[in-house]
């Protein structure tokens, strides 16, 4: 008769019982942990929760979808006045969304810092109503960035969050809300947003009420992009520009920009190529030369090409509309040479990353206090470059556009906002109109 051997199971000896029962605890805490993994996402939403509790971390599960930029804006300078920064403030900005996605990611940028910045909170939601400090009820999500609440952002330097898991919509304003509790200035911001964002006392990123926020500001502050997981959209279109692109004459909180004309026809319309738009125009910016300062206030197209342009997400065509600054601000460029020299090498710059560039002709600006037939004379000649072919793979023709058919050298009257170089808001629609959305599509670069 065989003798079962002690501490064996079913007759096995001792080693093979033991192999097999840690396997079996093993799957039992496999089990268990699978069965709280969908307990738990389907329990949380990631927004704030009955009884007063703060936002959960939301960081997002692998989803379908493309990484695109839905917003973005250049930092432009260093904020006056800001040598200490914002401490103990929390800064609310109102940002507009081109396409929606199912997870957002920000941001955030020190460049014109002097001193690390510390974020200890940061949050993101959907606003309650366009331009309303107040979070949508159940949007309100938490930011991490690797995996922690607080960031410290080196001077010079950018920082991008985790993803959060958060709907999206399209043609939305989004609350991005950040707190720094210490002393970290200059502030890196952009200057003419077009657009009202909000301050308020203490560390109020998970407050989805705007109550607190009682100072207004008509700058961006700190935060440069928000990508979004997009099933919406294929890539980003990047516009890099001036005041024109900038919509330094839109009106406040509208969103009439013709960046955002372009956007709502690229999303609205049949056929148009599934881009979002993402608008990278900085007020008084040039191809040639850069601002004062280091690092330069308002860089150049040139200086800035690669990361204002090149390093957003899912970049699939670029547009430039640069050129008229060149020519109207001290010293004057009086080369038109100079000027297409430097479109087309950012034109190369695109083509090395094999994307499609649309270029814009100068619009005129005579009346402006500006005004010279000799400074026309340079714009006209650029212009006739940029028709020719040899500068852009495409064209669109925003001088043809708003110009007056019996002054040419003017904006017609309704295309004006009455300084004879800024348009109107009918202007801004006028220049999304004129563009021809299948010139933001092709398989290769043209030869230029």
């Amino acid at each position: 008769m065989t003798r079962r051997d002690e501490g064996g199971l079913g007759g096995l000896s001792p080693v093979r019982s033991s192999a097999l029962l840690a396997g079996m605890v093993a799957l039992v805490l496999l089990v268990s942990v699978a069965i709280y993994v969908v307990a738990a996402r389907d329990g949380d939403d990631g927004g704030v929760q009955a009884g007063g509790r703060t936002p959960q971390s939301s960081a997002a599960p692998a989803s379908s979808g493309s990484w695109v930029g839905t917003w973005s804006s250049s930092p432009a300078g260093a904020e006056p006045r800001t040598l200490r920064g914002y401490p103990g403030r929390s800064i609310r900005n109102v940002v507009h969304t081109s396409v929606g996605g199912s997870s957002v990611r920000i941001t955030l940028s020190n460049l014109y810092g002097q001193e690390p910045l510390s974020i200890t909170h940061g949050s993101v939601a959907v606003a309650a109503a366009p331009s309303n400090p107040t979070a949508a009820a159940g949007t309100l999500r938490r930011l991490t960035f690797g995996g922690n609440h607080s960031v410290v952002i080196a001077p010079g330097e950018q920082v991008v969050s985790d993803a959060a898991r958060l709907q999206v919509p399209s043609d939305a304003d989004l609350l991005v809300t950040t707190f720094s509790p210490t002393a970290s200035g200059p502030v890196t911001y952009h200057p003419h947003a077009r657009q009202i964002s909000y301050v308020a006392r203490g560390d109020r990123t998970e407050d989805p009420r705007g109550d607190a926020y009682t100072q207004q500001s008509p700058y961006w502050r700190y935060l440069t992009a928000v990508d979004v997981l997009s099933r919406e959209a294929d890539g980003t279109v990047v516009v890099i520009g001036d005041s024109l692109t900038d919509g330094i004459s839109a009106t406040m909180g509208a969103n009439s920009r013709w960046t955002d004309v372009l956007s709502d026809r690229l999303r609205d319309e049949a056929g148009a190529p599934r881009y979002s738009v993402i608008n990278q125009g900085i007020s008084g910016n040039r191809v040639l030369s850069d601002g004062l300062g280091r690092p330069a206030d308002n860089p150049s197209g040139l200086s800035r090409f690669q990361r204002d342009v090149l390093g957003r997400s899912g970049v699939k065509a670029v547009v430039i509309a640069l050129g008229v600054n060149d020519i109207l601000r001290n010293p004057h460029q009086t080369d038109p040479q100079k000027i297409t020299d430097g479109l087309r090498e950012l034109t190369r710059q695109a083509h090395a990353r094999g994307l499609r560039v649309v270029g814009a002709t100068l619009m005129p600006f005579g009346g402006h206090r500006g005004y010279s037939p000799q400074l026309d004379a340079v714009r006209r000649a650029v212009n006739t470059q940029i028709r020719s072919g040899k500068v852009f793979d495409e064209v669109v023709d925003f001088d043809r556009a708003l110009r007056d058919p019996y002054q040419p050298v003017k904006l017609r009257a309704p295309f004006d906002s009455g300084d004879h170089l800024h348009p109107s808001d009918a202007g801004f629609r006028k220049m999304g109109e004129a563009f021809n959305l299948s010139h933001l599509k092709g398989s290769t670069p043209a030869e230029l």
